[in-house]
This record gives C-alpha cells, structure tokens and sequence, in this order.
C-alpha cells in the first residue's frame, strides 16, 4: 500500500515526496501583474524549492522577453526558463523582419502556443504583461493546460489561493504606480505569510512608456531601491 507521505498533493502547501529523489526545481510561487494608470507592474517572490527543500531564496522569476514586454514564471524552474528563452527568440526574429517593435499580445500568443502544444510535457503557469504604443499597458496570464486570459490583474502559483480575497477587496482601476506598488507588495507580502512554498523578497518591475523599472523590498515593507533594466 502507498505510503501516506507518497500520496501527499504538491499544490504548495502538500508535497509529493517522490520528487525528492527525482531533484525537480520548481518555482512554488506567488506571482502577479496589473495594469495602473501608466502601464503594468509585474510582482514575484523569489523562492524556489527542489521537493520539500528550499534550493534558492532570491530566484528571479521576472523574465525579459523584448524591451518593454516581461513574463512571470510558475511551474517547473527548467521549463519555464526554456519557454522565455524561445519567446525571447522569436520576438527578437519578429522585431527584425517586420522592422517594428511586438505588441505585448504577440508575445502572450507565442506563449499560449508553446505551452498549449506541450501541455503534456510541461508544468509552466506564465503571466505576461507589457507595455506598446498602440494598447498601453495589457496583462495575459497562461495557467497549466496552456489558455489564454487577458485580464486587468492577474495572480498566479501556490500563493494565489491565499490572496484572491484580498485582491478582491483592494484592486481599483486606473491606480497610480504608488497605489499600484502598494498594492502588489500588499498582495504578495499576504502570499508569503500564508503560503509554506513562497517566501523570500519582493522582486517588482513598473513598465511604462518611459521603459522598465527594477524595484526591491523586503517582505516587512523594507525597500532596497530601484534599479534599471537590462534592454
């Protein structure tokens, strides 16, 4: 008879522990993205674990894809990094053929189709949001089994079944980038307090007409300051 600890789900909090012979790096995550007044902010924690174990406490699951389009990752660390680094490609290929920069739904369509065609194959949970001349600021998120969402917030891994209330209760339209900042750190500071397989720092990215900006905080509301992007 399967032993009770074998038959433990992984959904974040419950963890399979077959997968600690097998060394599977998951991002066990909280992540996000919103549209506010002037374009998106994107959000993540930085923990990722390998089964039961934490293998690194200040992951980067905020991914670059073009000059003003990211990603947030979920799922398997492996997969997900193989999926930004394909769409980074094409969008790069896109750029130069049609001589104009893409649209941020050119990327979530890229995305979507990646993960649709290999949903079997994959664990990935992707938000993408991006800022163009055309749309402003537009979040799409892809959970598991690879469809597409566009959305005015999106939330995303294990600690999203903690924060749904409270995301409920403070998102309003059209905030400003503070408003937004607060509203981000409040929603995934509430996911790491919850959530066993979140935890870490903030990791945020403000994208607007202006570009991309890097912010850090502490979960206990400390700011390490901005920082600017890579192009």
């Amino acid at each position: 008879m399967e032993s009770h600890l074998g038959m433990l789900r992984e959904d974040g909090i419950h963890v399979d522990m077959n997968h600690l012979k097998n060394g599977e790096v998951n991002l066990g995550t909280s992540i996000m993205a919103i549209n506010f007044r002037d374009g998106v902010i994107l959000g993540a924690d930085s923990r990722t674990t390998t089964g039961a174990y934490i293998a690194n406490r200040v992951t980067d699951k905020l991914t670059q894809v073009h000059d003003t389009i990211w990603c947030c990752r979920s799922g398997s660390a492996a997969d997900t990094q193989a999926i930004a680094d394909i769409v980074q490609y094409y969008l790069g290929m896109y750029g130069i053929v049609n001589e104009e920069a893409p649209m941020t739904q050119t990327a979530a369509a890229i995305f979507q189709d990646l993960c649709y065609d290999h949903k079997d194959q994959l664990s990935a949970g992707i938000i993408i949001a991006g800022y163009d001349q055309r749309h402003g600021g537009q979040v799409y998120s892809i959970p598991l089994g690879g469809s597409l969402h566009k959305q005015a917030y999106a939330i995303g891994g294990s600690g999203s079944t903690y924060i749904y209330g409270y995301c409920d209760a403070n998102w309003r339209e059209n905030m400003t980038e503070q408003e937004g900042v607060d509203f981000v750190k409040g929603a995934l500071r509430e996911a790491i307090k919850w959530d066993g397989s979140s935890g870490g720092v903030i990791r945020m990215v403000v994208l607007t007409a202006d570009g991309a900006q890097r912010h850090l905080y502490l979960p206990d509301n400390g700011y390490t300051g901005p920082g600017t992007a890579r192009a």
